[in-house]
């Protein structure tokens, strides 16, 4: 099972310092991160508006360190919990709370939770010295991740300030399991267990329901990585009748679809939207190339390299996309950055749908602000809740009247 335990990004080759933007037009752009000095970073999380990307990037000394970036502070190195390294796997919607795992001051692997006040903090493991944090709800205050017991079993964990960390078990007859996300409101944890077969199966956890596994798309295994903001669509991988891996969407009513890929045999959808309506990740086209993809209902899966194609340098081009906000307008992942030489960490600016946008027509209109008007005071994540905090309040209301009219002439069009 430690051979899941992956840090959704390959180490490749890369070397040195500030962010390089490319703009087409005031909507979309293209930033490359950076490093910490070293010669590789990538990118693990984003806000919802945008502006904090979480990661790892390598520091002078080759060393992985988690970082936290914004457009005024740059790449921010997190520190670790006494050892050499650390890693950042998700953030809260405002950006105030990273989750990853750090080595401590005997080496050993530990979950934490980073605030700027309280900085880094262990969170403690099921018995044993491992633990790693890989996910975060909305507003920061369930982590979860996978922590090794008193005899050495991984198990998939859900923390809280109150409760502390809790394991959730495995399928039936399987001895690990691990959690990778999580819903909105912390309610719904995605992941992969074994089963009485030792074979890897996605899963979707509930305190009502226990862990459910979804089963695969013909083949042995899958493994969730990502949930919508409800818990209603999970993403990831799963093996098809040939032994393929390809990305996957799942809902209860609908079970599990195949996303396809470029040509090539492989796909993995990581992170999806809100709705669950968009979906990134990569896949490989029949060269075995590996691109960073965008999938919808009604587009099916694009090559951010091709759509984004004005954004990128000659010789610069996207692997794979990690993590996509809310609204499903920022995506971030890990590209090569011709400009720089290396492979780096990257923030993607689609520019849809505007702020404020909340009927995703491209278009901030009375629409927008009746949609809003009508949810005010309402509680629980949703599109009507801009800056997702958890209720739709004047803040959300101020968010479509600054913006109203952005995109409608192109909308008309």
């Amino acid at each position: 099972m430690r051979q899941y335990i992956r840090f959704r990004q390959s180490a490749l080759t890369s070397a040195t310092v500030l962010s390089f933007v490319v703009s087409a037009g005031w909507s979309q752009t293209l930033t490359w991160l950076g490093t910490l000095n070293g010669s590789i970073s990538v990118a693990s999380g984003v806000s919802a508006d945008g502006s904090v990307v979480v990661g790892w990037a390598q520091n002078a000394f080759g060393q992985r360190r988690a970082f936290r970036w914004t457009e005024r502070e740059k790449m921010q190195d997190l520190g670790t919990l006494g050892g050499t390294e650390s890693v950042a796997s998700g953030v809260s919607a405002d950006g105030s709370v990273v989750v990853g795992w750090a080595q401590n001051a005997f080496g050993q692997w530990r979950a934490f939770r980073w605030t700027e006040r309280e900085r880094m903090q262990d969170l403690g493991t099921l018995g044993d010295s491992l633990a790693i944090a890989s996910g975060v709800s909305a507003g920061g205050t369930v982590v979860v991740g996978v922590s090794a017991n008193t005899i050495g079993q991984l198990r998939a964990f859900r923390w809280t300030a109150t409760d502390g960390m809790q394991s959730l078990g495995t399928l039936p007859g399987g001895i690990s399991s691990i959690a990778y996300g999580v819903s909105a409101d912390g309610s719904v944890i995605v992941g992969a267990a074994d089963n009485l077969d030792t074979q890897i199966r996605a899963f979707r956890w509930t305190a009502t329901d226990g862990m459910q596994a979804l089963g695969t798309l013909g083949g042995r295994e899958s493994i969730a990585f990502g949930v919508s903001a409800d818990g209603l669509v999970v993403v990831g991988w799963a093996e098809n009748a040939v032994r393929q891996r390809r990305a996957f969407r799942w809902t209860a009513t609908g079970g599990m679809q195949d996303l396809g890929t470029f040509g090539g045999a492989l796909g993995a959808a990581v992170s999806a939207s809100a709705d669950g309506a968009v979906i990134v990740g990569d896949a490989d086209y029949a060269n075995r190339q590996r691109r960073a993809f965008r999938w919808t209902e009604a587009g099916g899966m694009e090559d951010l390299n091709i759509t984004y194609a004005q954004l990128l340098l000659p010789g610069s081009y996207l692997v794979g996309a990690a993590a996509i906000s809310p609204d499903g307008r920022y995506i971030v992942g890990q590209g090569y950055n011709a400009v720089s030489g290396r492979f780096e960490a990257y923030l993607l600016d689609t520019g849809f749908p505007p702020r404020g946008d909340v009927d995703r027509n491209g278009c901030v209109n009375d629409v927008d602000l009746l949609q809003v008007l009508s949810k005010f005071g309402a509680r629980g994540y949703c599109n009507e809740d801009s800056n997702w905090d958890g209720v739709v309040n004047e803040v959300d209301v101020l968010q479509v009247v600054s913006n109203l009219g952005n995109g409608c002439q192109a909308a008309a069009h």
